[in-house]
């Protein structure tokens, strides 16, 4: 199974470990495009809807994910282009397109929860075991410690998704507990909790390859 993590972000039923740094992400973070070696991360566009429905109605990615409904239709497509353009929503939203072709693969982003910062996104199966998960995530990552003054950096991945388990270890998160996700597809699943700090953050900002 491809890699990818929770987009829209998990939301907790229970939780084992608990964060002290929501009061560091209060300042908004400015969303510009971001260049990897392989994508073009930017906002979402009304362009996107027809490669964003068809990647996004998949079960298999569905089941991952909090509030990514299925099936997935133009109108939950719709909805969620109009939930990237609320400025109220406290999101970072990026489409992630092939810098080559400009061909649409998926979504990442940044979400403020109440415990913090949290990293988060999904890449549609025909481009699972691409490396661009990993590619993403390390660009999420850099913005999200250059642009706020955020303590750590959260991530969360369901227990049975291997996949996005070996991502978030690759960025450098440490595991720190498990709790329970409400999905809207999968229904109440269990997770794991990951970390990342700022000193490593700076300790490991020379990603490598791996």
């Amino acid at each position: 199974m491809g890699f990818h993590l929770p987009f829209p972000f998990l939301e907790d039923v229970d939780m084992v470990a608990e964060w002290d740094d929501a009061e560091a992400v209060s300042t908004p973070i400015d969303c510009p495009i971001l260049v990897t070696e392989r994508l073009v991360m930017r906002p979402p566009h009304d362009d996107d809807l027809p490669d964003l429905v068809a990647l996004a109605n998949n079960r298999r990615i569905a089941d991952m994910l909090a509030r990514m409904p299925h099936p997935y239709g133009e109108k939950e497509g719709r909805a969620f282009l109009m939930h990237t353009r609320d400025d109220r929503a406290g999101e970072v939203v990026y489409a992630l397109t092939l810098a080559e072709s400009g061909g649409f693969i998926g979504c990442a982003g940044l979400h403020r929860t109440e415990r913090g910062l949290e990293i988060g996104y999904w890449i549609g199966e025909p481009y699972w075991k691409c490396g661009f998960a990993t590619e993403a995530a390390h660009a999420l990552v850099d913005l999200a410690f250059r642009a706020s003054s955020v303590g750590a950096l959260l991530a969360s991945c369901r227990v049975v998704n291997p996949a996005s388990r070996r991502v978030i270890q690759k960025c450098g998160f440490q595991y720190a507990g498990q709790g329970l996700l409400n999905s809207l597809a999968a229904g109440n699943v269990a997770v794991e909790r990951y970390r990342l700090d700022r000193k490593t953050w700076i300790s490991l900002r020379s990603w490598g390859r791996s």
